[in-house]
């Protein structure tokens, strides 16, 4: 060997300094990453506040005032009186079509109450839309910090979505556990299943991401005919 070749402790001393550049690239991209989530996050929270405290309010405020109109009519204005009646019930619709836009952005019980409160109303939401079964289990869990609630908030609201809308599924199974040192969150259903290597995109895709940032991973079952079985696995040090 000649002297102008690296010795074998030399590549050795290379290679680790290559890999621990390599975990700082990664451990930057993550913190990145989770800084742009919890402003996309907070955008939805203000979004939600003001659909709720202020367009909320003022179709409130509309519907109550044609009311009071409608109610000072007199004998001979029922025509006028239907459209009234029109007008209020387009408020009514209008204002229940802002209250669950503002939930689905970012549901006040999820900071509220916390995450198990927060799965269960959006079982019961995403039943009672779709005439799915919808089942929840939740196991002891430890203290968790409110991105960790977030993350797996979304998870399980994409996930139940997907059953919803592609699965043609009856009933769907929402459980989470934490076992040994991680969170994990399944959800399964009925349905007619698919290839998972066709499903590398959308919302899986996006699921995918989210997971990886927060240092875990997500497992996708499924085939033809058989339902489907996502898992979503976190560190419980990451929560």
């Amino acid at each position: 060997m000649s002297g102008s070749e690296p010795s074998i402790a030399e590549l050795q001393a290379e290679y680790r300094q290559l890999l621990q550049r390599l975990e700082a690239n990664e451990r930057e991209f993550r913190r990145l990453g989770r800084a742009v989530w919890r402003v996309q996050e907070d955008e939805r929270r203000r979004l939600a506040r003001e659909l709720h405290d202020g367009l909320g309010q003022n179709l409130t405020a509309l519907k109550h005032r044609l009311a009071q109109v409608a109610g000072e009519l007199g004998p001979g204005q029922e025509a006028l009186r239907a459209r009234m009646e029109t007008a209020i019930a387009l408020c009514s619709t209008s204002l229940e079509d802002t209250r669950q836009m503002s939930r689905l952005l970012r549901p006040p019980i999820l900071d509220d109450l916390g995450l198990e409160p927060a799965l269960r109303w959006l079982a019961r939401s995403v039943g009672e839309s779709s005439g799915l079964a919808v089942v929840v289990e939740v196991g002891d869990l430890p203290p968790l910090g409110g991105e960790a609630q977030t993350l797996l908030f979304r998870i399980a609201q994409e996930a139940l979505n997907n059953a919803a809308r592609h699965a043609r599924a009856q009933s769907v199974l929402l459980r989470l556990v934490a076992q040994k040192a991680e969170l994990q969150l399944q959800v399964i259903d009925d349905g007619i299943g698919f290839e998972p290597a066709q499903a590398r995109g959308g919302g899986l895709g996006g699921m995918r991401e989210r997971i990886r940032l927060h240092g875990g991973r997500l497992e996708l079952r499924s085939a033809p005919g058989q339902g489907t079985r996502i898992r979503a696995v976190v560190p419980l040090g990451e929560a």
